[in-house]
């Protein structure tokens, strides 16, 4: 288990602290109309951080290519219908290059700031020229107001029970999932990003926003190149 990352509950938990059988239960939301409104029709899409492929299946719905990568060999036997990969994602190196490169699941907050920058040049590495890279930020009210809870429409309750600062601009986040027959919580390390933060990590990478697809800020396509 990283260090600062816990999982609790029923099944197996990847050393990120997500629960497999969880995360194969959760609904998708709207990610697949924000990133098909994005994104040219059938582009092939590598997919960092795919999980289960909660988002992954309803992309192959909307007719485009996935190449779905993960660390969890766990989260990865329940994909269906992409290739999938089972690798580190900072140092993920597969001599091609994508029409979209996606991070989702707001792994752009990584605790460990070595461990964004790997994701972010594993991003600028992999996108094709023309290409576009999305990314899934925070919101910003998601270290405030807490605890806080939301009841899903299928019947399960998410609750984010606390963030507590542990030093060095991050977080400590503890969230718990309840349904009828089981509870899974997960404790993880987050480092929250003004957009200013986030645009330079960007730019470190060599990568820039092309425009913020939500208007909340959390989806973002970001290009190769400098900002003007």
């Amino acid at each position: 288990m990283r260090e600062g990352h816990e999982g609790t509950g029923p099944g197996a938990i990847t050393p990120d602290g997500c629960a497999v059988e969880l995360y194969s239960r959760l609904p998708v939301g709207d990610e697949p109309d924000v990133i098909s409104a994005a994104v040219p029709a059938g582009a092939h899409i590598l997919e960092l951080g795919s999980g289960v492929g909660r988002v992954t299946h309803a992309l192959l719905e909307r007719g485009f290519t996935v190449t779905a990568v993960d660390e969890s060999a766990e989260m990865l036997e329940r994909v269906r219908g992409a290739r999938t990969i089972c690798a580190s994602i900072e140092t993920l190196d597969l001599g091609e290059t994508f029409d979209v490169v996606m991070l989702a699941s707001f792994l752009v907050h990584s605790g460990d700031a070595d461990v964004r920058r790997g994701l972010l040049r594993a991003c600028a590495r992999h996108v094709a020229d023309g290409g576009c890279v999305l990314i899934q930020r925070e919101g910003a009210d998601y270290h405030t107001d807490l605890p806080r809870e939301r009841v899903d429409p299928s019947g399960f309750t998410v609750r984010m029970v606390s963030s507590e600062p542990v030093g060095e601009g991050v977080h400590s986040v503890r969230a718990e999932y309840a349904f009828p027959d089981a509870v899974w919580t997960q404790t993880f390390r987050a480092r929250p990003l003004t957009e200013e933060q986030f645009e330079e990590a960007l730019a470190e990478a060599g990568l820039r926003v092309d425009r913020y697809l939500t208007e909340d800020g959390i989806w973002v396509r970001a290009v190769r190149g400098r900002a003007a």
